[in-house]
């Protein structure tokens, strides 16, 4: 019998041999993606545990279907459903036009205070790429996903709110600063709990994963008290909460002030060989060459919202593009959580049955982390890694590739379900 996930009293998430998982088809090409990726779910499931386990799916409207059937973007039993059973999946969704809700995604984020997106970015061999070396990427991104200027505190140039706030920030705040005709203005939000929440689940899954770094990626050097205090606050996190187990970049300056650069080098040296995880900060922009000239630097990174989302689209087209692209947005303190394909939703392509489906199949796979079911997660990632080396592709992959086999979205999922048993 199909029964809920729940939270156990320890903060962990106990799952049910048959969990009941919701999910939102998705617009446009949400169909043909969804429908080929659910294949691949349940037959590695099926693959992993015979008849022992098995999901039993729920759909659930947000988007257009839901518009159409009910007249409401996203239904208020949509959002109840995903608080009730924890965990659940989504294809893209389209941006309603005109006033409303301002993006379908942000506001399932908001409505269950999914703080983290987070979002894999590794390299599979034969991924066409734009770079010589993108083996060497393998990042995983702790986007800050509830703050930021995302919080969409706003007003336009034309607007009453917009005058009045120049003018209290010009009268009662004395601002140096000349206001333009009509300009609009944002108001960009970072506190203390929303940055050491986040970066607190960075830490502790770079720990647990056995990751070498975390970067702190910020702008801290013009925005000194939004984006600055983001990286110090992360860095009292780190010294404060995680002790021996980390060393950061601000203990070896403060050995570098108090020793010098050559006794500060050496303890650095002695905690990397002591197996500590190191915490750093490098600025946003930087970070957007490093990238490329030096991936292999970087292993989990924790940043703010706008950053993360320059950030996690820029790696993806290093590996493959964003078809192939997962992503999660997660409460690690409730154990809620939504995993969604992290493209849009193409319409021009809709029930062509051609679209990549990588980003939520994979997408699947990091919910079967979540869930503890690793069996199914090896399954699937070791045979789309293997349909693609083959050269078994949908037409994203095939028109960049020589000597390829052009296959539908839904053969494509055909072929990763028969190499479940053909991996290394």
């Amino acid at each position: 019998m199909a029964e809920k996930i729940s939270l156990g009293a320890d903060g962990s998430l106990q799952v049910p041999q048959h969990p009941i998982i919701p999910f939102i088809i998705g617009d446009g090409i949400g169909p043909d993606i969804w429908h080929a990726a659910v294949r691949v779910f349940d037959a590695a499931v099926s693959q992993a545990y015979g008849d022992e386990k098995k999901v039993a799916w729920k759909e659930v409207l947000a988007g257009e279907k839901a518009f159409n059937e009910t007249g409401s973007w996203l239904p208020d039993n949509t959002i109840d459903a995903f608080r009730e059973y924890l965990v659940g999946i989504k294809g893209p969704l389209t941006t309603p036009v005109g006033g409303g809700i301002r993006s379908l995604n942000v506001a399932l984020r908001k409505a269950l205070d999914l703080y983290v997106c987070l979002r894999p970015t590794k390299w599979y061999p034969g991924t066409p790429s734009p770079v010589k070396h993108p083996e060497y990427v393998d990042m995983m991104i702790f986007r800050e996903n509830t703050e930021d200027i995302y919080v969409g505190i706003e007003y336009a140039a034309d607007s009453e709110e917009s005058v009045r706030l120049q003018q209290f920030l010009d009268q009662d705040l004395k601002l140096d600063y000349d206001f333009r005709p009509n300009t609009g203005l944002g108001i960009k939000v970072v506190s203390e709990e929303g940055t050491k929440r986040l970066v607190r689940a960075a830490i502790n899954y770079a720990l647990a994963q056995k990751r070498s770094s975390v970067a702190i990626v910020h702008k801290g050097n013009i925005m000194k008290y939004t984006e600055g205090a983001f990286k110090n606050w992360a860095y009292e996190v780190a010294e404060q909460e995680f002790g021996e187990q980390v060393y950061t970049w601000g203990q070896w300056e403060k050995t570098k002030a108090e020793k010098g650069q050559e006794e500060a080098n050496k303890e650095q040296q002695i905690a990397e060989e002591g197996g500590k995880l190191i915490i750093k900060d490098v600025i946003a922009d930087n970070f957007l060459q490093q990238i490329l000239l030096a991936p292999r630097d970087y292993s989990v990174i924790a940043t703010l919202n706008l950053n993360g989302d320059y950030v996690s689209d820029a790696l993806a087209a290093i590996v493959g593009g964003i078809g192939i692209a997962p992503g999660a947005n997660i409460n690690y303190q409730t154990g809620h959580a939504i995993f969604e394909a992290t493209h849009g939703t193409a319409p021009r392509f809709a029930n062509t049955d051609t679209m990549n489906p990588s980003s939520v199949i994979l997408s699947g796979v990091m919910l079967f982390e979540y869930l503890g079911w690793h069996e199914v997660a090896s399954i699937i990632t070791q045979a789309l890694a293997k349909t693609i080396e083959e050269k078994t592709v949908t037409i994203d992959f095939y028109n960049q590739m020589d000597n390829a086999t052009l296959l539908k979205t839904s053969a494509f999922a055909d072929q990763i379900i028969s190499n479940f048993n053909r991996t290394k």
